[in-house]
């Protein structure tokens, strides 16, 4: 099969990722009305689990690298697609929270098959700058869905009822599963492994050991558990904690498209000045706003007025989707014909780590959002100190 063009890899690759996002934040104002169908407390923390348990299910990113590595990335790719689509249709029709709980988690292995290999097909055609340049394309498509999705979520909810939200994904997922058909094999046969679970397995020690994967892994693992937090918490945090369930599609809407546009401004950077030197500037601005919120949150005796945390949730958004494409680039940059494997190990400590300490942060926001405030100060802090600690090596380049 023919390659296809640079635009439409970028495009294709966004799209699939997309899943990962759609799977998430075109449900977020759906779900006042899901505890109302499960008959939850309306300030219950549980509908936060439909966000961490789909995150959850990254976990098995590694298991499907393996399985790229030997097969190739178009079979595991469609395989992470059909998943995603059963799951997901299966989630609307759980009779109980519990059992959706289930299928979110299913939802999110199929998703981990889809992003796992998406990333690994990107490191396949490019590596260092080129790729965190490319990746911040693919983060500048992949971020519209926060900023239409809300509105899209609340227009559905006027004609339809909260089902017809949770079924655009899997919807959206046949669209993408299609497409793949055009998509030639980036990881083709010679380039593949036929390795043993044992040989795999010394593979992986290897990747885990290499200190330049671990400090940006690491590194971004870190900033997510604040995204996944957010994500997860804030239509409870507008709606409950500041008392303004109208401003949920504005806030939400604008911290995309600030995201958006970081990336963007990312991509603009890593041609200029490198990742390495980008993402210092994103870590240091990003430690900074959280300073600030954290003084303020706790001047206000742990309520600050809603629109500073407005802003400063926007820049801490902002500040993460920069630099993430540059962290996973750069984690991925000595890897070589690891690729795949890294990809995944990658995406399972920064998914499934980064959900758990995600969750433990929204578990502590009760009646306020001072627990999102310090747990940014606390990670951008140790995030900051190993960016500038730790020595990087290379193996396999």
């Amino acid at each position: 099969m023919q390659d296809i063009s640079k635009q439409e890899f970028i495009v294709f690759t966004a799209s699939a990722m997309v899943l990962l996002a759609l799977g998430i934040d075109i449900m977020l104002p759906a779900f006042a009305e899901v505890r109302k169908h499960y008959g939850l407390a309306p300030n219950s923390i549980l509908t936060s689990n439909i966000v961490a348990f789909f995150f959850m299910g990254q976990i098995t990113q590694i298991f499907f690298g393996y399985l790229t590595d030997k097969l190739g990335r178009i079979p595991i790719i469609r395989t992470g697609i059909i998943i995603y689509i059963i799951s997901g249709i299966a989630a609307v029709y759980a009779p109980v929270i519990e059992l959706m709980f289930l299928f979110r988690f299913l939802a999110g292995v199929g998703a981990a098959a889809v992003v796992m290999t998406a990333i690994a097909s990107v490191r396949d055609r490019y590596a260092g700058d080129d790729m965190a340049k490319i990746m911040s394309f693919v983060f500048t498509i992949f971020l519209i869905i926060p900023v239409v999705a809300p509105a899209l979520d609340t227009w559905i909810l006027e004609i339809s009822s909260w089902r017809t939200v949770f079924l655009v994904p899997p919807y959206f997922a046949v669209v993408v599963f299609i497409w793949t058909f055009r998509i030639p094999e980036s990881h083709t046969k010679e380039k593949r492994t036929a390795l043993s679970f044992i040989a795999t397995m010394k593979g992986l020690g290897e990747v885990l050991s290499n200190k330049t994967f671990m400090k940006f892994t690491i590194i971004a693992t870190l900033l997510f558990s604040i995204l996944s937090s957010w994500v997860a918490s804030s239509e409870r945090i507008i709606g409950e904690i500041f008392q303004k369930p109208h401003l949920f599609t504005l806030v939400f809407g604008t911290a995309g498209s600030i995201m958006a546009l970081f990336a963007f401004l990312n991509a603009y950077l890593t041609k200029k000045i490198g990742a390495k030197k980008s993402l210092r500037i994103f870590l240091t601005s990003y430690l900074i706003v959280a300073f600030t919120l954290t003084v303020f949150t706790l001047w206000y005796d742990l309520h600050p007025p809603f629109i500073l945390f407005f802003l400063s949730i926007v820049l801490l958004m902002g500040l993460t989707a920069g630099g993430d494409p540059n962290s996973s680039a750069l984690a991925l940059e000595p890897m070589g014909d690891k690729a795949g494997l890294a990809a995944s190990v990658y995406g399972t400590i920064f998914f499934f780590m980064g959900s758990c300490l995600g969750s433990v942060i929204s578990g502590q926001m009760i009646s306020d959002s001072s627990s999102l405030a310090i747990g940014a100060l606390i990670v951008s802090g140790i995030a900051f100190i190993l960016f500038h600690s730790v020595h990087t090596n290379s193996v396999n380049k």
